[in-house]
């Protein structure tokens, strides 16, 4: 049976990951350093720059200080005794208490040399000074603190841990213990990569993340990367007043309709085909691409109490994508993640189907 020590290290482990990389779960119950600081941090919609100052500066002594509180919460829970510690223990867990001590102190100094002269010397205000010809930070945290405040701001929470915001003419990715900021007038932004995941809990047809970029032309200011769901990307780019330039090799889709389309896509090939030949006219929806796809019951009903699907007998007279724009336009938009499950009614006959009535079309030789 396990110690109740070792019980108490993989309980204080858990807490410890769950607080540095907190779920949504955490985030909800304030189990985060803002949160928990909240009145020292002051207002972030009030003064955006000095409210991530200390933020960065809080977050970094909090999590120097887990190894310690590990320490100092066996102690006084009773599972190990300090003297033992000291004189008894093993090398390893000797050096784990030396930089369980040291860790926090070096963290302290370094805030301290941050503090100095209201904060001149931490990081950011460095940073900001890159964007003025005079010695004072503060006129520029001042401006970007007022464009902050303006209703259009663009404001995308990338993950618990990053955030991207977009002002009139500022660009910053805010981590955990830094800001990143770029000028628009002087930035370059070029979408590099993107990446497809199968699994979204935002709707259908997974999720798509684009990584974006950005590189001051500045002296001194670090090119940085913004990671935004491609879903974000017209409002980023509305917003931003230098043109993204996008990777010849990359496709994105930058609209829910656009990821559900494919889903339809992929999930309709999969269907057994419907063989026929008889001429095709071009699709009536969009009077460009040749008919190639026929509704016709396949599914089986076994939902009890829910309206069954039921034959179609039209003759083919839709493509597929504008069969599946007329299926995403006819479900509920507040609930796209019931899309792919739901049904839908036959634009001419309204007969029932569902994503499984749905074939391909395959001309008979």
């Amino acid at each position: 049976m396990a110690s109740p020590f070792f019980l108490y290290g993989v309980f204080y482990f858990v807490i410890s990951i769950c607080f540095i990389f907190p779920s949504s779960e955490f985030v909800s119950a304030g189990f985060t350093v803002e949160c928990i600081f909240s009145s020292f941090l002051g207002s972030e919609h009030e003064n955006f720059m000095l409210y991530h100052i200390r933020r960065t500066v809080t977050t970094l002594l909090c999590h120097a200080f887990l190894p310690l509180g590990f320490i100092l919460g066996s102690c006084l829970l009773g599972y190990s005794n300090p003297i033992f510690i000291l004189t008894e223990g093993g090398h390893m867990w000797k050096l784990f208490v030396i930089g369980a001590v040291l860790l926090p102190l070096i963290a302290i100094y370094m805030v301290w040399l941050w503090w100095r002269e209201n904060w001149k010397y931490h990081p950011v205000s460095k940073t900001l000074v890159l964007f003025t010809e005079s010695a004072d930070w503060r006129t520029v945290a001042s401006d970007i603190n007022i464009e902050f405040r303006r209703v259009d701001t663009f404001y995308r929470d990338t993950s618990s841990l990053v955030k991207v915001v977009a002002t009139d003419n500022w660009l910053i990715k805010v981590s955990p213990y830094k800001l990143d900021l770029a000028h628009q007038s002087d930035s370059a932004l070029v979408l590099s990569s993107s990446d497809s995941h199968s699994l979204s809990i935002g709707g259908p047809g997974g999720a798509q993340f684009l990584n974006i970029d950005v590189i001051s032309t500045r002296t001194g200011v670090n090119p940085f990367t913004i990671r935004l769901d491609a879903l974000d990307f017209k409002d980023l780019q509305d917003k931003v007043s230098r043109p993204i330039t996008v990777l010849q090799n990359i496709t994105f889709h930058q609209t829910l309709n656009d990821r559900f389309l494919e889903a339809f896509r992929e999930q309709v090939a999969e269907n057994p085909e419907y063989t026929t030949n008889e001429e095709l006219d071009l699709c009536i929806g969009c009077m460009q691409t040749t008919s190639n796809v026929k509704l016709r019951k396949l599914c089986v009903d076994l939902t009890p109490g829910e309206e069954p699907c039921t034959n179609c007998y039209c003759r083919p007279m839709w493509c597929i994508d504008c069969m599946g724009k007329w299926f995403a336009s006819r479900q509920d938009q507040d609930h796209t993640e019931t899309w792919m499950a739901s049904k839908c009614t036959c634009p001419l006959c309204r007969s029932r189907f569902c994503m499984l009535d749905i074939s391909l079309i395959q001309q008979a030789s």
